[in-house]
């Protein structure tokens, strides 16, 4: 089944289940405003997911913690995570259901219940803060009817009835529900699969027949993993190369709801959920020394970094040392740093594919911290490709963004290259928004992208059944290179005499101007060309030249439009008065 057969069945699922999940938040009106429920539905969720994985197994991990108990044991989890056929369980005598029996003490029962939960489920549980919520359903009246409906038939959340990916996208979607609510932004939380499958193929890239041919042992990391889609989806998509693939994930999150999401997903699927760390990636880096073969992210931009700065700023004195060496953004927007952290933790044949918006692109003059990371990309010949999405693709931004793809062992035919893609018109409009999301990537767009990004050529690329257009670009990497030269023109006195200063000019500051020149134009001939025809008493202060590096990506596109013709327009004019004279004679 492909990336795009799962998202269609997907889909079909999450509508109905999470639309079941949110009416069960009918229950808390009243004791809850509606951007509160996740705080009760998302962690009872969580806790019917592996109830009713445990459900097949659960007497016999009574049973088996019974004769543990018996014999003096201490250390049992091994066992009873053998007897529940997972890497987690539950030794309390209660189930959901059973609670429901004994209406009058359903708030000390369920409790028991939770602490029956191995502790790697109940880290999940205190992540969400959830015993304040109980106590808030019992004093409020509500917790048995909340209890009873995660029972019902409609309710059941066992892995055999809803694989992860469907669970993945129901977490999203009743988190995309309540964030609205508040409107709140709820893109911050999880990326549209369409982009992520994306992601994955170019990922992939042209290594397709070597990963089926040698299979696959590999490891991926998502420094922002949210509730860990983007890892879930890079599995798929090895594992549709390599059904018998070894992949490890790795990721860390910030938001304690999300990773606690995310940690539970890799429970249920008996992936190792130790490999699932919660923190700022910034200032407290849970994988220092790790570096990966896959990094698949979609970090927050726009976000200022003064909460991580003394932690950053401490990395970037180590200099090479450190994630940051290179140099630091401006404290309004931590995008970049983000990306320094994915390029200190790719192995040497690793790959990246980040998303970025377009600040990273330009910003920062010569010799700023913006410019010396695109610089480190471009100098090491890392940077592989750019792909430009269309607008309105996320769910909490309508603004342009890019896949940047990072590789540390490009194919020989891009050395020394970058390829731009404008995917920009290559989409499909949704029936139905969501947030901001009204476009969306289908099975054509994709295929389309990877049709232009394999070829690593220029050129146009046209789908011939829906017309759609994508167009590609290949540069040198000195095309995004540049020399920032300070010109300077001679102080003159009242009588027009240049000043001298033990025997040299003076500048003018206040005539003092700045050239930009590209990196493979001859600096004198350039300014012979610009500059002294205009001020043949200029010179360049070589002292304040500066390197630069930017890349203008609209503007590798841009497409010149030739105004109207003043005669056509006139004719147009023309045309609209006499049909108003007509319209008044018919009205007068």
């Amino acid at each position: 089944m492909t990336s795009f057969e799962l998202e269609k069945r997907t889909t079909i699922n999450v509508a109905e289940k999470a639309n079941l999940i949110w009416a069960i938040a009918d229950k808390l009106v009243g004791t809850y405003k509606p951007h509160e429920y996740g705080r009760v539905i998302l962690p009872m969720c969580v806790i019917k997911r592996f109830s009713d994985a445990l459900e097949n197994t659960k007497q016999k991990v009574l049973d088996e913690n019974a004769e543990l108990v018996k014999r003096g044991l201490q250390v049992k989890d091994g066992l009873l995570r053998r007897a529940s056929g997972y890497l987690f369980y539950n030794t309390s005598k209660f189930t959901l259901e059973k609670l429901l029996s004994d209406p009058d003490n359903i708030a000390d029962n369920f409790r028991a219940y939770l602490q029956g939960f191995s502790d790697n489920v109940i880290d999940i549980i205190q992540k969400f803060e959830f015993d304040k919520e109980v106590t808030k359903l019992e004093n409020n009246g509500i917790l048995y009817n909340v209890i009873t409906e995660f029972c019902t038939k409609k309710a059941n959340m066992s892995p055999d009835v809803i694989s992860s990916a469907d669970m993945g996208y129901i977490f999203e979607e009743l988190i995309r529900k309540f964030s609205e609510s508040y409107d709140e932004q709820a893109g911050a939380h999880f990326t549209a699969r369409d982009i992520i499958y994306l992601m994955t193929d170019v990922l992939v890239g042209d290594d397709m027949e070597k990963l089926k041919e040698e299979g696959i042992t590999t490891t991926v990391y998502d420094m922002t993993m949210g509730t860990s889609q983007m890892l879930g989806c890079m599995t798929e998509r090895l594992l549709e190369i390599d059904s018998e693939a070894s992949i490890k994930c790795f990721g860390q999150e910030l938001n304690e709801e999300t990773f606690a999401i995310a940690k539970a997903d890799m429970l249920i699927k008996g992936g190792d959920a130790e490999n699932m760390k919660h923190g700022n990636t910034l200032s407290g880096d849970e994988f220092e020394g790790y570096t990966f073969d896959y990094i698949i992210s979609n970090p927050p931009f726009g976000i200022e970094w003064k909460n991580e700065k003394a932690e950053v700023e401490k990395e970037n004195k180590k200099g090479d040392l450190g994630r940051f060496g290179v140099g630091l953004p401006p404290i309004s927007d931590g995008q970049q740093l983000f990306m320094m952290n994915g390029i200190a933790k790719l192995k040497d044949t690793g790959r990246m594919a980040i998303i970025q918006n377009g600040s990273p692109l330009f910003s920062g003059d010569a010799g700023s911290g913006q410019s010396s990371i695109r610089g480190h990309l471009l100098e090491n010949d890392w940077l592989e490709a750019i792909i430009q999405l269309p607008n309105d693709m996320f769910y909490n931004t309508g603004i342009a963004t890019y896949v940047w793809v990072v590789s540390k062992s490009k194919s020989e035919n891009r050395w020394d290259k970058v390829q731009l893609i404008d995917a920009s018109k290559c989409f499909e409009k949704r029936r139905k928004s969501l947030g901001n999301k009204r476009n969306e990537f289908t099975a054509d767009c994709t295929d389309l992208i990877m049709k232009a990004y394999l070829s690593a050529v220029d050129g146009v690329f046209e789908s011939e059944t829906s017309g759609r257009i994508v167009e590609s670009k290949v540069l040198d990497n000195v095309d995004f290179k540049y020399s920032k030269v300070t010109v300077e023109r001679p102080l003159l006195g009242e009588d027009g005499e240049v000043l001298l200063k033990k025997g040299k000019k003076q500048a003018d500051t206040k005539k003092r101007d700045t050239e930009t020149i590209p990196w493979k134009e001859n600096i004198e001939e350039y300014m012979a060309k610009n500059v002294y025809p205009f001020a043949p008493d200029a010179w360049i202060d070589e002292a304040k030249t500066k390197v630069g590096y930017e890349i203008p990506f609209t503007r590798q596109f841009y497409k010149y439009v030739a105004p109207r013709k003043s005669e056509d327009i006139f004719d147009v004019l023309k045309s609209l008065e006499e049909q108003e004279n007509l319209l008044m004679k018919e009205l007068f």
